[in-house]
């Protein structure tokens, strides 16, 4: 059995050639497929180059968007999401991600930072729920009704589906990974009202879905 790698990617053209060339490697992905989110940088370039098949989107629909529409252009039983900015990312970690699906232990499992960049450790362990790394059946996914519009509120959506419906999650740990933070991206003051846009997007998906 296979799965289909998606990553959705919003300016990420100085790390998504490295994060599609090591997934695409990997022996148990049979694709890779790039959402350019409104890009305006090189990104969906460069993950053509190594090899991806490159969706790209006319204007920025978020996170939760941008997954969905790399959904309707696959059609294996698992998919794989990864964050289109990551740093240290190593077949091992894709195996680490996979198997418990692959093997049928879990619906899901989710991947963890761990021995990376103190900054990032701490961000996932206070709010591990929050990782965009995650293997996953489809039939799963195609449960969780507002993926679509949940934006960087995705992840909790996720979360907080499987919780809600008791199905046991695999936490995997990433040992030294890691990735870019927004205000390395952007700079200091627009990184940081990125991060607080971010932040307002999940609080709001949360007021909006309470339970």
């Amino acid at each position: 059995m296979s799965a289909t790698c998606i990553i959705p990617a919003y300016n990420e053209g100085k790390t998504i050639g490295n994060v599609v060339k090591v997934v695409k490697s990997h022996k148990n992905v049979s694709e890779v497929i790039v959402v350019s989110d409104g890009s305006i940088d090189d990104t969906a370039e460069v993950a053509k180059l190594n090899g991806a098949k490159v969706i790209e989107l006319s204007e920025n629909k978020g996170k939760g968007g941008a997954m969905n529409e790399g959904l309707k252009s696959c059609e294996t039983e698992i998919i794989l999401f990864l964050d289109a900015d990551l740093i240290g990312l190593t077949d091992k970690h894709v195996a680490d991600l996979l198997d418990p699906v692959l093997n049928g232990d879990k619906l899901m499992s989710l991947g963890v930072f761990s021995q990376g960049r103190a900054t990032t450790d701490l961000a996932q362990r206070v709010a591990p729920y929050l990782s965009g790394q995650r293997a996953i059946k489809r039939d799963l996914l195609n449960k969780v009704s507002d993926l679509d519009v949940s934006r960087f509120g995705v992840e909790l959506a996720l979360t907080r589906f499987v919780e809600n419906n008791d199905i046991e999650i695999q936490i995997v740990q990433l040992p030294d990974m890691s990735h870019v933070m927004k205000e390395e991206k952007l700079g200091v003051v627009k990184g940081f009202v990125a991060r607080l846009k971010m932040y307002w997007e999940i609080v709001h998906y949360y007021i909006k879905n309470p339970s």
